[in-house]
């Protein structure tokens, strides 16, 4: 079978390898689709300090079973979440799970741009298969988790009125239109490629300004949130200028959610007397659980999320080169996915 890794050199590569098969409480999961995901990019960049596995939004049908499976069977359409919390530590205890030293040691064998993938019986035990309904297509699928992890952080910081994200990129994007459909009134954005901009305002988004014009991106959050700043600024970008402009746009007592990847090494100068002045909380997100996965879902379902269309490109495993490559194009696509084939 095919399968995606990082390069020796570099960049991504497909290689040949014999498939997975379940272990007693494994399952084997045959590639619909899995989305390229912003740190991805970031471990092909190296610059991602976590195991170099890639690929872990995906979705397809289980292939195989392991002894002592009996709730999953072959044929079953599913998303299979990479890592899953010990459910037992003090991090865990905490309401924690993303942190949990095992969390980020579980993972899909080899990755999720395989022709076939093993997932193992940690997350199997766990409920991080989810089958999926007639009615979430392959697309939608293929963005449970990035979309469960805007979810995650918005149990964090608590339900704003009034939210700014900045870098509308395909999380972004995501954490907005969850914003929007969980009752904040007015959710404006900052992003540089008008494609990406334009699917915003297409997802009811209030504003979405080109953050190479900071006045007017202050302006606009002056005008949405009567003066005052929003209650909410979402950094879905990992750069230190960008996390500095969302100090001055979120309000007094207001939170700054750190939710994109930081670049490896960066430095954040701030001056913290005018954040200690201000009662601003300062909140790092990381990743998603189960739970908030199947809430997505159970949104999906019922309609009061949509997000597929944000899908715009999708190649077959065997580009996965030029799917890296179009990834890397915030002018020329939105959410870029593997497909394998299942899809």
């Amino acid at each position: 079978m095919k399968f995606g890794r990082l390069g020796a050199a570099g960049g991504v590569e497909v290689v040949e390898r014999d498939p997975p098969e379940p272990g007693p409480g494994e399952v084997t999961v045959r590639l619909a689709a899995c989305g390229v995901c912003g740190t991805d990019l970031e471990k092909v960049r190296g610059n991602y300090r976590t195991a170099g596995i890639l690929g872990h939004e995906p979705v397809g049908r289980v292939d195989a079973v392991g002894d002592g499976v009996t709730d999953l069977r072959p044929g079953d359409r599913v998303f299979a979440h990479h890592h899953v919390a010990c459910g037992h530590c003090a991090v865990c205890a905490r309401g924690e799970p993303t942190f949990c030293p095992t969390y980020s040691r579980t993972n899909l064998d080899p990755g999720g741009f395989a022709d076939v993938f093993r997932v193992p019986k940690e997350n199997v035990d766990r409920g991080a298969v989810l089958r999926l309904d007639d009615t979430v297509g392959w697309d939608a699928g293929a963005l449970l988790e990035p979309a469960g992890c805007a979810l995650t952080a918005l149990r964090k910081v608590g339900a704003p009125s009034t939210a700014v994200v900045l870098g509308l990129g395909p999380v972004g994007l995501l954490y907005a239109r969850l914003l929007r459909a969980r009752g904040a009134t007015w959710v404006g954005g900052t992003e540089i490629s008008e494609l990406r901009r334009s699917a915003a305002v297409r997802g009811g988004i209030d504003v979405a300004i080109d953050p190479r014009e900071p006045e007017a991106a202050a302006a606009a959050v002056d005008r949405g949130t009567g003066g005052v700043g929003a209650d909410l600024v979402v950094v879905a970008t990992g750069h230190p200028a960008v996390i500095r402009f969302a100090f001055d746009l979120v309000r007094r007592g207001g939170t700054v959610n750190l939710f994109g990847l930081p670049e490896a090494g960066s430095r954040l100068d701030v001056d913290l007397q005018q954040l200690y002045l201000r009662g601003v909380r300062v909140v790092p997100t990381y990743a998603t659980t189960e739970p908030d996965v199947r809430e997505i879902h159970r949104a999906l379902v019922d309609r009061s999320l949509r997000i597929d269309d944000l899908v715009t490109d999708r190649f077959p495993l065997g580009s996965i080169r030029e799917a890296f490559d179009r990834a890397t194009r915030a002018d020329a696509a939105v959410k870029v996915v593997v497909t394998g084939d299942a899809y």
